[in-house]
């Protein structure tokens, strides 16, 4: 049921088309990952109406700058001198011209139909609603390449409240801008690049939930997460996931509501269980389990030490 005039109007405008949507991608020293990224979305059967690219890179990106396409899509390039995805996020969100907002990740390929199934999805659930899809690995590009962060289910799913679990995939999703109006934007102390180097996806769907929105899963919106990393890579991320995920539980402690204590208690125990039975079994695993745990103790006694709370 359409609740206000604005879904009203958005849904007339809807035929035959899409409505005016900003795409927003966050770089730093990927440029060719980013540019086939750009390329994939101008190949699908719809387009946005502008690409909002924020490059932290330490050059600018020469084809980006000066990119022209035949689509109906400008592409707008903006080099920053700012560390952090949270931080790029935000930024790339305030130029956008649209208040429909779809986000990507910058070593991305897109399904043709994702970004129709991805905006339409958000259309029919209205504006206290945020869609997220499908994110499935490529084959590895590199011997033993791997991409950390996937969703492979194939059965739609609607989220409210509570759910005990991290629902949103900031890699592929889209909101109106009245959803960054209501909760706030991303928080700049989370996520890559800074200084609690994760989860500034889990903070944001979390308050997105609190704050009585649906996050609403789209298998159909599919995205294919490149696996250019390499196994090197993989005990340093495990490092910072746990550091992020453990401030992101950390930020939301409360004395006088267990639930994100109750949270934070069982990703550790679960964690420092795996770390427990591969010291058995499978040794080859310890010392990324080990990073993990040692991530998490960090983050969240640095930010218990350190972060005023401000929520």
């Amino acid at each position: 049921m359409m609740n206000s005039s604005t879904d009203q109007a958005t849904h007339v405008s809807l035929v035959g088309s899409l409505p005016a949507t900003s795409l927003t991608i966050c770089s730093r020293g990927r440029p060719k990952l980013l540019l086939e990224t750009v390329e994939s979305v101008l190949q699908g059967d719809e387009v946005p109406s502008e690409i909002v690219i924020v490059d932290q890179s330490k050059d600018r990106h020469p084809q980006l700058e000066t990119m022209k396409t035949n689509r109906a899509c400008e592409v707008r390039y903006l080099w920053d001198y700012s560390v952090g995805v949270s931080r790029a996020r935000n930024i790339s969100i305030a130029a956008a011209q649209y208040d429909v907002l779809a986000l990507i990740d910058d070593d991305m390929f897109v399904a043709p139909t994702w970004f129709e199934s991805l905006i339409r999805a958000l259309i029919d659930a209205g504006t206290h609603a945020v869609v997220t899809g499908q994110v499935r690995p490529t084959e590895a590009e590199i011997p033993g390449g791997f991409a950390p962060s996937t969703k492979l289910d194939e059965v739609p799913a609607t989220y409210t409240g509570r759910v005990k679990a991290d629902v949103l995939f900031t890699g592929n999703m889209a909101m109106y801008r009245a959803a960054i109006n209501d909760i706030g934007a991303f928080d700049e102390r989370l996520g890559v690049g800074a200084r609690f180097p994760a989860a500034y996806d889990n903070d944001f769907g979390f308050r997105l939930l609190e704050a009585g929105y649906k996050i609403i899963y789209v298998p159909q919106a599919m995205v294919y997460h490149r696996a250019w990393r390499t196994k090197r890579d993989y005990p340093r991320l495990r490092w910072n996931y746990g550091r992020g995920r453990a401030a992101f539980y950390a930020k939301h402690l409360s004395l006088r509501d267990r639930y994100m204590l109750s949270r934070m208690a069982v990703d550790f125990k679960s964690h420092f269980s795996l770390l427990l039975q591969h010291m058995r079994h499978e040794r080859y695993r310890v010392f990324s389990d080990a990073m993990y745990t040692l991530g998490f103790l960090s983050g969240v006694a640095e930010w218990l030490l350190t972060q005023r709370r401000t929520d």
